[in-house]
């Protein structure tokens, strides 16, 4: 018998797009897409004389201009949070970064010294050791990413509250923690009762349910908290002192009163007649 000669697999070559087909691939108008074109939120595509075609990192790139949009970033956000990353990545490497279907937070790219600014005197080697680990900080190059703005923010408003970035960082540790147990809490449910397609469309109701839950817990847990003592409060300067009481003079030493006589009785009045 012959031996079956193996032929080795041809290189796949990657598909391109022209702009009616790129739009119904991204599953937008073809208005849509010359519009982003306009507004610089794609790559120029490759021209072949009066065709322009377009590649996979053009529909990756239109993929996550969408889910950006959904979750209620503007244009003008997502320009610049694009233009930002494409210094250090690639454009098709974004939605990965930020998780794109499932990621709602926007990355914020930082200095050396702006992060010496948001957490004045609390960038030690341990807090960065310890913001690595937590994934709340990555480097690219000279620069750090910090990956959810909001986080950050919250982070350096407590520490301008005179909490530690110490205290702060284990704090996060402690409620990733219940996070992703809620998470996956959430995830089982509506995957055995729905279908593991609707954990994505359903993720806000499982979002509310958690931030009502949150505050109604703090609620509870500050009227049990013993109320704290009050300051002594200082008396009211319209409340003048009492006048002191008249004393009786002092008798003259050697000198023994005189008593006074008794009066005589007066005698009882008569009716007239």
């Amino acid at each position: 018998m012959d031996t079956p000669v193996k032929r080795e697999a041809e290189p796949a070559v990657a598909r391109e797009y022209r702009t009616g087909e790129l739009a119904e691939a991204a599953g937008i108008p073809v208005r849509t897409l010359r519009f982003y074109r306009e507004r610089r939120l794609l790559p120029p595509p490759r021209r072949e004389g009066r065709i322009a075609w377009y590649g996979e990192h053009h529909l990756a790139r239109l993929r996550t201009i969408a889910a950006l949009l959904e979750r209620g970033h503007t244009l003008g956000g997502i320009a610049e949070l694009t233009a930002a990353f494409e210094k250090g990545r690639d454009a098709s490497q974004l939605g990965e970064l930020l998780g794109i279907g499932w990621w709602e937070e926007t990355p914020v790219r930082l200095s050396p010294e702006d992060l010496a600014d948001y957490f004045e005197g609390e960038v030690t080697p341990e807090n960065l050791a310890a913001s690595l680990d937590l994934g709340y900080l990555a480097t690219d190059g000279e620069e750090i990413v910090h990956v959810s703005r909001r986080l950050l923010d919250v982070s350096s408003a407590l520490v301008r509250e005179g909490v530690p970035l110490s205290a702060v960082l284990e704090t996060g540790r402690r409620v990733r923690e219940h996070a992703d147990a809620l998470a996956a809490l959430f995830t089982e449910l509506i995957s055995a009762h729905i279908g593991q397609d609707a954990v994505a469309r359903l993720r806000p109701l499982a979002k509310s349910v958690v931030e009502a839950e949150l505050t109604m817990a703090m609620g509870r847990l500050h009227q049990q908290l013993p109320p704290e003592p009050e300051a002594p409060q200082a008396p009211e300067a319209s409340q003048a002192p009492a006048p002191p009481q008249a004393s009786q003079p002092p008798r003259q030493p050697g000198r023994p009163q005189t008593p006074q006589p008794p009066q005589p009785p007066q005698p009882p009045q008569t009716p007239s007649s």
